[in-house]
């Protein structure tokens, strides 16, 4: 995630990363990821409408949790807790053996948002999070959508009602 997201509102001159919103201090700021983390793998293990995406994660998710906690960690401006224990993310290449379609993108992108807004963040840094979600989300896409299926993050409500 750039660090120069110009939708994550800004009080100095210094981009803030985006981890300063879970929390104040750092361990509160990764008690926040852990949240956010378990809000999001909660509302896809629980929510019959993200079936989809639920099925291509193991049947018990405490090591997906973990790998993604570690992950967001460091991509939300936070310590990198991910790569000294599993090498550089590699995102594309560690999904390619899951189908991922624009249905999927977007079933994991609205479980995403619902974990954001959940953690009651300020609608402006869910809006730049989101928008750095959908093109990660969108380069992980590896199989191909049925001509004129494609949606996008415009289909995905992300501004909060």
């Amino acid at each position: 995630m750039s660090n120069n997201d110009s939708s994550i509102p800004q009080n100095d001159a210094q981009p803030k990363p985006p981890i300063v919103y879970f929390g104040s201090t750092p361990d509160e700021q990764l008690v926040g990821v852990r949240k956010l983390v378990d809000l999001f793998y909660d509302e896809m293990d629980q929510n019959p409408g993200f079936d989809r995406i639920r099925r291509l994660h193991p049947v018990y998710l405490d090591h997906s949790r973990e790998k993604f906690y570690l992950f967001l960690s460091g991509w939300l401006g936070g310590p990198d807790l991910y790569s000294p224990q599993f090498g550089h993310p590699r995102l594309r290449m560690r999904h390619m053996p899951f189908p991922i379609s624009s249905e999927d993108r977007d079933q994991w992108l609205l479980c995403m948002v619902n974990a954001l807004r959940a953690m009651q963040l300020p609608e402006k840094v869910i809006e730049g999070l989101m928008l750095s979600f959908f093109r990660t989300a969108d380069w992980m896409r590896n199989k191909p959508d049925p001509k004129g299926s494609a949606k996008g993050l415009n289909t995905i409500s992300i501004k909060g009602e």
